[in-house]
């Protein structure tokens, strides 16, 4: 008890320790408690923050601001239609067909399970090729009604959806604009003796801006990669792939995984056991080795340092707390608490000199 008093006395009775938790305790019950109505916001907040990279970089190369920030967001818009008028129909037509033949392609996995079972019965029994199937096919079947949930059949679902158009694209254009004077009226609420602040919110867009722009450079070029790819070998469903093939970069050593079966049951349903099934199978394993040993290198470099248990660590808990977005930002949030951490600790120690992270 002595010793945690003393450690408590020492960490709370510095004044900087004290606004970093506070700060970060508001940041957490901020996005927990009213994360779900402030979603368009925050939605802005995180298109315009993976923008102002971007426009940073024109700036940095002699362009004036207003002309850096008009070109990165017309080009943002520009994608946004082209994918919103060519990529989401074809996407939403491949997910309705892939639903449809479902059935079909899980009663061809249980023809070939049941034929490995017969030849290995010791190894396979048919009463688990049975249960394994029929949870399968519940999962597939619940597939339709959860995305109807999400799509636009409803009032609710129409309206939200012309939010996010009108609403999301204004609120960014105005977040790029004025960048530096809503950054100012925030730090007028805090103190302006805040160093520890500044130190960590220095690291976070050093390492966690510069990771979250990368990945999303990752899922598109992983994804066009990967369209391309199963295009050429006329894949089924070739833009559905694509688009879990891209996404699949999201969750390091999970996500690859996952996807090899979707891939893998396609390319059986369409070409059955053989040379052309390999083929897809082995294409796809060597665009996630192209990305893993190529491209993140070269996106990433020194954006973030992480132990590999740290990150999936970070997957498990912002996931389970932020869903979909805790999944995607978990490096970057754990690179925050990671930043809080050796600040806390370098104040605590009385060290100011740089940690080793």
């Amino acid at each position: 008890m002595n010793m945690l008093s003393e450690w408590y006395r020492r960490t709370f009775s510095d004044p900087q320790m004290v606004l970093l938790v506070l700060f970060a305790l508001a940041a957490v019950l901020a996005i927990s408690l009213f994360g779900h109505m402030l979603a368009p916001a925050i939605a802005a907040v995180v298109i315009a923050f993976l923008l102002d990279g971007p426009t940073e970089w024109l700036i940095r190369r002699g362009a004036r601001r207003w002309v850096a920030f008009l070109s990165v967001y017309l080009g943002f818009i520009l994608l946004s239609v082209i994918a919103m008028l060519t990529v989401v129909p074809l996407l939403i037509q491949q997910v309705s067909q892939f639903i449809n033949d479902s059935p079909a392609m899980v009663g061809s996995m249980r023809n070939a399970l049941l034929s490995l079972q017969q030849r290995f019965p010791d190894l396979i029994s048919e009463t688990q090729v049975n249960t394994w199937l029929t949870g399968l096919g519940n999962e597939i079947a619940n597939l339709g009604p959860k995305l109807l949930q999400y799509s636009l059949s409803g009032l609710t679902g129409a309206v939200a959806f012309v939010v996010y158009v009108v609403l999301v694209p204004v609120m960014v254009f105005f977040f790029l604009k004025d960048k530096t004077q809503i950054l100012s009226w925030f730090g007028s609420f805090l103190p302006s003796d805040k160093p520890v602040l500044e130190q960590v919110w220095g690291e976070v867009l050093e390492r966690a801006g510069d990771y979250a722009r990368g990945k999303v450079y990752e899922i598109l070029i992983v994804g066009i990669a990967a369209f391309i790819t199963y295009s050429v070998l006329g894949l089924p469903y070739a833009t559905l792939l694509a688009v879990a093939t891209g996404l699949s970069v999201i969750i390091p050593y999970f996500g690859a995984a996952v996807v090899t079966f979707p891939v893998a049951l396609v390319a059986y349903f369409q070409w059955g056991l053989g040379g052309e099934m390999a083929t897809a199978v082995i294409a796809y394993l060597v665009l996630q080795a192209l990305d893993g040993n190529l491209l993140v290198p070269l996106l990433f470099s020194e954006a973030v340092k992480l132990h590999p248990n740290a990150i999936i660590i970070g997957i498990l808990v912002f996931g389970g707390i932020w869903g979909f977005w805790g999944v995607f930002f978990a490096i970057p949030l754990a690179t925050v608490a990671n930043a809080i951490i050796r600040a806390w600790r370098e104040r605590s120690s009385g060290n100011n000199s740089p940690a080793k992270a």
